[in-house]
């Protein structure tokens, strides 16, 4: 996990001075790589043992190494940066860091790389008590809508068709004007559930508040950064992916959101225990008849 997505997903758990420390370096990490721990300290408004403290709470020894470590990767991504800036003038590329000029070995060793780290990173920003409390909402909701567009709405389609196996009665609709009919629809004891990387998108964003006003439970499955998605879900399960602006195809974040809605469907399937287990035998038996 990067050192800036590790600081962004621990805000919630740090104090008033190191919750300072870590607005500074999210907003201004390109100036940390020539910053003493004092300019630092004078910049966030704390003391300087409150850098050390914080540095040493993030799994760094103290600022130096901290501040190397934090140089190295915003050089990498510099450097991939300006790689997709070359590719993208020469017409070469073809998927993050994916050229055309790859042979097949090359592209299967990059795709994976990227597919799994998008594992990898979503599991570990995972909170297990939020994953939890939303297994238990899904387990006990009437209806639960799920809502996503485009490669999200794939995704959404999949969790829908999962969970009718096991029994709950999954709604998912990619007509966006059939989304909000559904979500003004909802009532305290239904769910919603809303997929999108960015959370930016107006139709996702009106269906999620729909469904808040009527006294659905809602959740995101969105991204860690700039989603606005985040400001309006009761529970939000992040998604982290190497995605950009500009996107061939959304890969990444689809491999990281089916890793959260895969993982809410083996939780459910574990807590209906024997009924969902037949239920799937059931439905794979009648599949098989046909």
């Amino acid at each position: 996990m990067s050192i800036l997505t590790k600081i962004s997903l621990n805000q919630s758990s740090f104090s008033p001075n190191e919750k300072k420390i870590a607005e500074f370096i999210l907003a201004n990490s390109e100036v940390i790589s020539s910053c003493s721990s004092q300019h630092l300290a004078e910049q966030a408004q704390v003391s300087q043992s409150s850098i050390v403290k914080f540095v040493q709470k993030i799994g760094f020894k103290g600022f130096v190494a901290f501040r190397l470590a934090l140089s190295q990767e915003l050089g990498r991504k510099k450097a991939i940066t300006n790689s997709f800036e070359a590719n993208n003038q020469q017409s070469n590329r073809l998927h993050n860091t994916i050229t055309k000029d790859d042979g097949l070995p090359n592209i299967i060793k990059k795709l994976l790389q990227e597919k799994n780290n998008a594992v990898i990173e979503t599991s570990n920003a995972l909170e297990i008590m939020d994953l939890e409390n939303v297994v238990n909402i899904l387990n006990e909701a009437r209806n639960i809508q799920i809502v996503g567009i485009g490669g999200s709405g794939l995704v959404a389609k999949d969790f829908a068709s999962k969970l009718l196996k096991i029994g709950c009665t999954a709604i998912c609709e990619i007509d966006p004007h059939t989304q909000l009919t559904i979500a003004q629809t909802l009532s305290y004891e239904d769910v919603q559930i809303v997929i999108s990387y960015s959370g930016q998108r107006n139709e996702i964003k009106t269906a999620a508040s729909l469904a808040k006003k009527r006294g659905a439970k809602v959740i995101g499955i969105t991204s860690l950064h700039q989603s606005p998605l985040r400001s309006i879900t009761d529970y939000n399960l992040t998604t982290i992916a190497e995605e950009e602006e500009w996107r061939s195809s959304s890969i990444s974040s689809r491999t990281a959101q089916h890793t959260v809605t895969d993982l809410l469907f083996m939780a459910l399937l574990q807590k209906k225990e024997d009924i969902g287990k037949r239920l799937i035998e059931d439905a794979h038996k009648v599949i098989l008849s046909l």
